[in-house]
Order: C-alpha cells, then structure tokens, then sequence
C-alpha cells in the first residue's frame, strides 16, 4: 500500500482536496515550502507539475508558471532533490504530473527509479495514449509508483481500458472539455460521466480542470472522491510570490476548515 492508497483508506467517507503547484515557479526553495504549506491548510495530496516547454493540457496560467521555471533554469534533477528533502518532514502523497518526453529523455527505467528513491508515489502523464502505454507499464508494474490513469468525457468508449491497463492511485476525471485553467461552469453532465467511470473501476475518483472555488470543491465533494485545485493556486502563487501564509489560507479555504 503506498502513500495515495493509504490516504484515501485513512479519509474513509471524507473527501480529498488535491492541490496542484509548478515546481520552480517562483523557485525551488519555495516550491518546497509550498508543499508543507498546502499541507498545513489542508491539502490530502499535492500535484507537483514539471515545467515543460509544451504543455498542451494546460492553459494559459499553468503555460506561464511551466515558462517562469524553465527561465529560472528549473532542472528535473533539482525538482527530485525537492522531493527528497520533503520527505524527510512529510508523508503526504507526492504526484508529478509530467510530459513523456521529459520522461523519455531520462529513460522510462531510469526514471521510475528516480521517482522512487525521491519518494513519490504517482504520475499523471497528460500526453501519454493508451496504445503507448505498454512500456512504462512494464517498469511502473512492479514499483510504488502509481500511473494515475486521465479520463476525459469522451473517452467513455474506451474508459476501462485507460483505467484498467496498468492504472493505479486515483483516476484523475476531467471536468470540461478544453484545457485547464479556472472556470464558472463545467461542460458536462459531471454527475451522469461519474457514474459511467464508477462503473468500470474501485479506484477513488478525482475531479479536476476549472476548480476554483471553496462553492466548486463543494460541489465536487457531492459527487466524487476528491477535487483538484491547480491553475487557481498556480495564479496566487504567482501574485504572491509564493507567500506562504496567503497560499496556507487559500487552501484552508478551498478545503472548508
């Protein structure tokens, strides 16, 4: 059982607030910082995005924070650095959600191994197809780490092949159609693809893309296992310069407490 497993058996009938931030954006120290500070609000499992160049899930907020770390000269080996140094004071679960080409530059082996000596416990991999999937599923198998499956309104065709072939952890739910980025309404009957995605998996289900708001986490509480905060954290530790204390109390906010 590694640490996503573990925290959602310990949550039981509550639900989780997961919170996402750019490493290296406004820098690594306080990429750590902001970790026990997501905690200290509240957060159950924190989602740490890797700067790339490309990012083609994310929208204009999240495009912006990856390009501000790349600029600082964010490296991947720093960024695991982070992790280590985390783990150290904390337990709480550690996801990456990164493009496969950064993962095909270190070599799919070498760096699952990375990830397990740093101590973190899943990938959220937005670029990767379900026919590409055999190869990192063959290292992934046999480590704590989890490959959190992604699945989008219209995959419903093909919703227990992405989440059963090698998926574990959670499955991350796209609420919209479109990138991410924060949002007043959801495109989809959010309610109605849940239940089409209960239907094929035990796995938690996590909610993500355009929640913002403590009235959004609400609403996603009502219907599924967790909701995923990103481009409206990413924006405040933007505006902020990763003050501390303002982000600890948003995320006190976002989860209600």
């Amino acid at each position: 059982m590694n640490r996503i497993e573990k925290k959602f058996k310990e949550l039981g009938d509550k639900k989780a607030l997961i919170t996402y931030i750019t490493a290296g954006d406004p820098g690594l120290k306080k990429t750590e910082e902001l970790i026990y500070a997501m905690e200290n609000g509240g957060a159950d499992l924190i989602e740490l995005g890797i700067p790339y160049s490309d990012p083609i899930a994310d929208g204009p907020v999240i495009q912006e924070a990856d390009q501000r770390a790349l600029d600082n000269g964010t490296r991947l080996s720093e960024i695991f650095e982070v992790v280590k140094n985390a783990r150290k004071k904390t337990e709480i679960p550690l996801v990456f959600l990164v493009y496969f080409n950064t993962i095909l530059r270190q070599g799919i082996g070498n760096f699952i191994k990375k990830c397990e000596e740093a101590g973190l416990d899943g990938l959220i991999i937005p670029d990767l197809p379900l026919e590409e999937r055999g190869e990192i599923s063959e290292f992934i198998g046999g480590s704590s780490v989890d490959l959190i499956p992604l699945v989008a309104p219209n995959s419903k065709e093909r919703l227990g092949d992405i989440i059963n072939r090698g998926g574990g952890g959670f499955v991350y739910c796209i609420s919209s159609f479109g990138v991410t980025g924060v949002r007043d309404n959801f495109d989809v009957d959010l309610k109605g693809f849940l239940e089409e995605v209960g239907a094929v998996t035990d796995l938690p289900l996590a909610v993500g893309f355009g929640i913002s708001s403590r009235e959004h986490v609400e609403k996603i509480h009502r219907i599924a296992d967790g909701a995923i905060v990103g481009s409206a954290i990413v924006k405040l530790v933007h505006e902020t310069g990763g003050d501390i204390k303002i982000i600890e109390m948003k995320v006190r906010e976002l989860k209600g407490s």
